[in-house]
């Protein structure tokens, strides 16, 4: 659907404030939580303009409490409220974990299905700008790990727009991950290809549905949030070897489309998974597992990821730049998957 929208390119910061736009206009019960969330509009301008138009009482900032105001949403979202709580950078995650996994996560089950947590933590991602080890991952696996929760990861303007009018839909706890080089913003070095066309009405992208980027036939690279794109330069650069790659678009992590994967590595017969988090017990590693378990019998190799070595971030943008994955790491190992020379 995003190939056919027409008009002008939506930056993704844009495009998720206008999905909360959107959202507060129909539904008092929606409203926006976090530090700098409100006159500020975020670090990230996601909430721009919503005080002016929707007041303090629902554009809220908060103390600098990750743990107090999380736990806040979680309140508020089982008393009938949709909050929508931006954890200003994951890596904070850490002080406030217990109201996440303990609380929003597993509420629903303790309640045998009666008190639904319905609330967002949009939260920023990934660094590749030299912000150091504290500012600068991802740690999908650390999310995707934890049951109750629904993890969605847009690559793009279009996707974040529909994954956030759907997660505010959904009933169940949806972490929003936002990569802060796909935002748009200046200072974080912004992807341009992240700026696509979105439509002006409602729409939903669906949470666990993955989309082939690009058709090919003789290796599938699968990627989500940034290592989209990376994954999308290097088909193009191993086009030119003639070498013809299919790009997935994982999207949403949980629940996660690996039907979309295996149709395609059933094609192709060679797997590369891209994953900006740490190796050990990654995301990455799990495609795999689940590829294999189902048909290891598809595969003409064994399957191989590309992910940040597990070392904390380096402060340095060279040292850092070296660490994460590329377009030219990709396409170098699609060839050695392959066998063909550079």
């Amino acid at each position: 659907m995003m190939d056919k929208v027409q008009g002008p390119r939506v930056l993704l910061h844009r495009a998720v404030r206008d999905a909360l736009d959107w959202e507060m206009a129909q539904d008092p019960r929606v409203f926006v939580m976090g530090e700098d969330v409100a006159v500020f509009g975020s670090v990230f301008q996601v909430a721009a303009g919503l005080l002016e138009k929707y007041g303090p009482e629902r554009v809220r900032d908060t103390p600098i409490s990750e743990s107090g105001f999380i736990s806040a949403a979680v309140g508020a979202a089982m008393s009938g409220m949709k909050p929508v709580v931006e954890l200003m950078f994951i890596d904070f995650v850490g002080v406030c974990l217990d109201p996440i996994y303990n609380m929003a996560a597993k509420n629903a089950y303790h309640s045998g299905g009666a008190q639904p947590v319905p609330m967002v933590i949009m939260t920023g991602i990934g660094g590749g700008y030299a912000d150091g080890s504290q500012h600068s991952q991802s740690l999908f696996a650390t999310f995707a790990h934890l049951p109750g929760l629904k993890i969605v990861v847009p690559s793009n303007a279009y996707d974040a727009r529909g994954l956030m009018h759907a997660a505010i839909a959904d009933p169940n706890p949806v972490v929003f991950m936002f990569h802060k080089k796909l935002t748009g913003m200046g200072w974080f070095n912004p992807v341009k290809t992240a700026a696509v066309p979105v439509p002006r009405e409602r729409y939903e992208v669906p949470i666990g549905k993955a989309f082939v980027r690009r058709s090919g036939t003789d290796i599938t690279l699968v990627g989500w949030s940034v290592t989209v794109h990376q994954a999308m330069d290097a088909a193009e650069m191993l086009a030119r070897d003639g070498i013809s790659a299919e790009v997935i678009d994982l999207a949403s992590l949980v629940p996660m489309d690996i039907d979309t994967v295996i149709e395609s590595v059933r094609k192709t017969g060679h797997l590369i998974v891209v994953d900006e988090d740490y190796r050990n017990c990654g995301v990455a590693g799990e495609v795999i597992a689940r590829v294999v378990e189902r048909d290891i019998g598809m595969l003409k190799g064994p399957p191989q990821r590309i992910c940040f070595p597990d070392v904390p971030i380096p402060f340095a943008l060279n040292m850092e730049l070296h660490l994460r994955p590329d377009a030219q790491k990709i396409a170098a190992e699609a060839r050695r998957s392959l066998g063909v020379a550079a």
